[in-house]
């Protein structure tokens, strides 16, 4: 393995300016574990922001980008921030991948160290995120090569032991022949980790390896020992290849319940999975199905859309419509805990994890939800519904509305705001 270089003392070299820049409105010293900020991806901080009308510095995160014309085709990592205030940051530093954590100060952007990783990533069109997460000891949980996982114990001070590494399929099997997995297995979606200390990801496998792997689902305990489960006996369908890439696995809120999504390859069909944090055994399933349609919905390798478990443990996870093409909208399904019940969908799914907003930030809301969602709501400038207003939107999860552009029903809107600028995310400008 090509081992991880760390940086510390030293001012960082100069950085030129780009446009992919991480724009920090501070989370003061609340801590944000990763992707969502925690476990089931509820995106709610435990600190309250500042005022979002300054922003108090940035720097890029992306320090070489290749467009595609004018489109940026790439997907950034989530920075993780530690109880005492160093954000942690990933940042792409080379043209086709080479990832790298900044240690900065959360409040002033004061450069602290940087760790080089040697990730490579899995095939991809859009440039999948690099997720790392912090853990309930503290520790930094990163994506390294070949299926390892790299740790750094103290991430505030990186001192004494700087790294160590784990690998979900064993140490031994590792070592005894590394180049054989650093080129066939590669960690494909965020990193998640429970109240517990356990670590959870999803792999890709591209060709042969000595033990055989078929691209699911890592499980990484607190002790450092190792599971797996392949996509295909997870959910029991021969043809699931893999976890959809960038799905970082949520977990239920008692802990016992890992969801993650899988599919038969990109813009494939795919079923929502619910295992055991422990076993891995699959405990619940559910076929993603087009509510309007009745299709199998696609599940695209493009997006980021993650499941998001809510206070009441309903799952929620965002999907293309099928027939693709129609909205490019999508739909966010809607399951209980046992993904046996689908409630209301919401009527945008494609690339988006929603975020809880409690009632109470929501003053004049007067229906029943106890919580709702604030999500993307985009209606790209496509078809003949398409007028390319993209919008955040406020939605009630347990009210239904008739859609204007789906003409189906789904989650009620209870506010929304248009973007100031035009439809750009679609149309490649």
């Amino acid at each position: 393995m090509r081992t991880p270089v760390l940086r510390r003392s030293a001012r960082p070299r100069s950085l030129r300016p780009r446009i992919e820049r991480l724009e920090v409105r501070s989370l003061l010293n609340g801590a944000w574990a990763g992707y969502a900020g925690n476990a089931q991806h509820t995106a709610v901080s435990t600190v309250a922001s500042q005022p979002l009308e300054t922003i108090r510095w940035q720097t890029p995160v992306d320090m070489n980008p290749q467009y595609s014309g004018t489109t940026l085709l790439v997907h950034c990592g989530s920075p993780a921030i530690t109880s005492s205030g160093t954000l942690l940051l990933p940042v792409k530093t080379g043209a086709t991948g080479g990832f790298q954590i900044q240690a900065r100060t959360e409040a002033t952007g004061e450069f602290l160290w940087s760790l080089d990783t040697p990730y490579a990533l899995p095939p991809h069109n859009w440039v999948p995120s690099y997720g790392p997460t912090l853990t309930s000891s503290g520790a930094l949980a990163m994506p390294g090569v070949g299926g390892q996982v790299i740790l750094v114990d103290n991430p505030d001070v990186a001192t004494g032991p700087v790294s160590r590494t784990v690998t979900f399929f064993g140490e031994a099997n590792y070592a005894a022949n590394p180049s054989a997995y650093n080129s066939q297995v590669f960690i494909s979606t965020p990193i998640t980790a429970d109240n517990a200390g356990n670590l959870y990801f999803g792999f890709t496998v591209t060709g042969a390896t000595p033990l055989n792997l078929k691209g699911g689902l890592a499980r990484i305990a607190a002790d450092g020992t190792g599971s797996f489960v392949s996509a295909a006996t997870a959910s029991g369908d021969a043809a699931m290849a893999k976890v959809v890439t960038n799905c970082a696995p949520a977990i239920s809120n008692d802990g016992r319940t890992v969801y993650v999504a899988v599919n038969n390859g990109n813009f494939g069909r795919g079923y929502l999975l619910g295992l055991d944090s422990t076993t891995l055994a699959t405990t619940a399933k559910a076929a993603l199905v087009d509510p309007k349609t009745g299709n199998a919905s696609i599940l695209s390798d493009d997006g980021t859309a993650s499941p998001l478990v809510g206070p009441d443990g309903d799952v929620y996870y965002g999907v293309l419509e099928s027939p693709f093409g129609t909205t490019y909208r999508g739909w966010l399904l809607h399951f209980d805990s046992t993904l046996t019940q689908a409630k209301i969908p919401g009527a945008f799914g494609w690339d988006d994890t929603p975020s809880i907003v409690p009632v109470s930030m929501v003053p004049d809301y007067d229906g029943t939800s106890s919580f709702l969602l604030m999500v993307k709501y985009n209606n790209y400038a496509v078809g003949p519904q398409g007028d390319g207003v993209n919008r955040v939107a406020v939605i009630d999860p347990s009210e239904a509305n008739l859609d204007p552009v789906s003409k189906f029903l789904t989650m009620e809107p209870v506010r929304s705001i248009a973007a100031p600028t035009a439809d750009h995310e679609h149309d490649g400008n």
